[in-house]
């Protein structure tokens, strides 16, 4: 017989406060202010999804931060929106005036760059030398650390998750542990991190992308059959015990488990949608809508670290949403199906 599992409270019904004002940053938020009004609109998105071309879809973008060509090749097309990514990072870290705050936002290409060490290690692939740069760890001194498997010039959070990561994978010869370590970490290092620096907003954004991860990995499980809890992130709203039990009920069930949650909506659409299409693209627009909906709330902060921090976690989205449709069009996917992924 299934426990039944006492719904968590919440202390706000959609959205967490994002904290207070803070005055000395009265310049830079007048700063993002007069950026925030020319990122993508969804509608804008939408057009681009419908370009019935990649020429058509060249000249829409044309004039915008994105002066893609017909003629460029994928790899020339990801340079030149790695450099914008790279543009708004530099942005936020000479706005935000934080080294600690910057080094939480810089650590998820450190994450990243790990994982991608790791997982060609463990298999045996050449190390490569296509690490992302922008981490704390240049990409050349993460290749190094590699190479020599000398990992002692590498941050201390890093450190002792190489040795976590590849002792994961042979314990059981499975790939997938290694991911479920490092995401583990990740989330481990940001939130306590956050936490450190005593800002509501940054606990909880990190808090709800520890809750969003969860979900999505809990809806994979199901559609695929298996059961790894291990890969649940610990510090998140929602309680393991919650998702494990999503894990033995029918999808129609599932938007019940979370209605006192913020997350009922995103729950219910998604399930929808996967038991319809058999496809993750609802679920995953849906949990980036909710977390761009937090991120927009800082738009009534007059001054602080939130509407920063807001606005290159926003204009990444673009960035991405922009590689995704790029994509999709020069692969002819239809644009009902681009619209269903797109959120804005």
């Amino acid at each position: 017989m299934t426990t039944e599992i006492q719904q968590l409270r919440f202390d706000f019904i959609t959205y967490p406060p994002v904290g207070q004002t803070d005055w000395k940053y009265v310049q830079a938020v007048a700063q993002i202010r007069a950026m925030e009004d020319r990122l993508f609109s969804r509608q804008f998105f939408a057009e681009l999804a419908n370009a019935g071309d990649i020429k058509e879809l060249c000249d829409i973008l044309a004039g915008t931060d994105y002066p893609i060509t017909p003629a460029m090749s994928d790899a020339e097309t990801d340079n030149l929106l790695l450099a914008r990514k790279m543009e708004v990072r530099k942005l936020f870290e000479q706005l935000i005036g934080n080294e600690s705050i910057a080094r939480i936002f810089r650590s998820g290409t450190d994450f990243a760059n790990l994982r991608l060490a790791i997982r060609r290690l463990v298999t045996e692939k050449p190390i490569g030398t296509d690490y992302l740069p922008q981490g704390t760890v240049a990409p050349e001194q993460f290749e190094l650390a590699f190479e020599q498997e000398d990992y002692s010039g590498l941050p201390e959070f890093l450190q002792d998750d190489v040795e976590a990561a590849v002792l994961a994978y042979y314990k059981n010869k499975n790939i997938r542990d290694v991911d479920f370590e490092i995401d583990k970490a990740q989330a481990e290092f940001q939130l306590r991190a956050a936490e450190k620096t005593n800002h509501p907003f940054l606990v909880e954004l990190f808090r709800m992308q520890i809750d969003l991860t969860n979900i999505r990995t809990m809806m994979r499980q199901k559609i695929r059959g298996i059961d790894e809890r291990q890969a649940f992130l610990p510090g998140g709203y929602l309680e393991k015990s919650r998702l494990v039990q999503c894990l033995d009920i029918g999808f129609e069930a599932l938007a019940s488990q979370f209605f006192a949650t913020p997350y009922h909506h995103l729950i219910e659409s998604g399930a929808i949608y996967l038991q319809k299409e058999n496809s993750f693209l609802k679920l995953e627009a849906c949990c980036d809508e909710h977390l761009l909906g937090y991120l927009k709330t800082t738009r009534y902060i007059s001054a602080g670290i939130q509407p920063i921090a807001a606005y290159l976690l926003l204009k990444e989205h673009e960035i991405k949403m922009v590689r995704l449709i790029t994509a999709g069009v020069k692969a002819q996917i239809k644009p009902e199906m681009m619209l269903d992924r797109i959120a804005a």
